[in-house]
């Protein structure tokens, strides 16, 4: 649905231009949410909003867009794998939120088009 389309490559290129908000980050026992617990609940809150947004989205659709979703999230853990379970920082939070939206707009222009 997304994954194989140019504007996921698209995304893809931004997050790793972006790279440098997630250098040098580490764990800290005392924060709340590590980077893919963030990404987890980011994304997971897109696709409810997508599909809230979308009511006669059938049964099977719904699950491809979770499908997909889930692959979404693996190449996020393989690209930012050293630093996962690291705190999330302000900034990477800022980043994760507006990512996530951009993917769930890539998911919009598929559902539309």
């Amino acid at each position: 649905m997304v994954t194989n389309t140019d504007g996921y490559i698209h995304i893809i290129e931004y997050l790793t231009a972006n790279l440098s908000l997630f250098e040098n980050s580490t764990h800290n026992a005392q924060a709340k949410s590590s980077v893919l617990e963030v990404i987890e609940q980011e994304m997971s809150e897109q696709i409810i909003t997508l599909c809230n947004q979308n009511q006669t989205l059938g049964f099977n659709q719904r699950n491809t867009i979770i499908r997909e979703a889930d692959a979404i999230v693996y190449d996020l853990q393989e690209i930012l794998s050293g630093i996962v379970n690291n705190s999330v920082t302000n900034e990477q939070l800022v980043f994760i939120k507006e990512f996530t939206m951009l993917i769930k707009n890539l998911f919009d222009t598929e559902i539309h088009s």
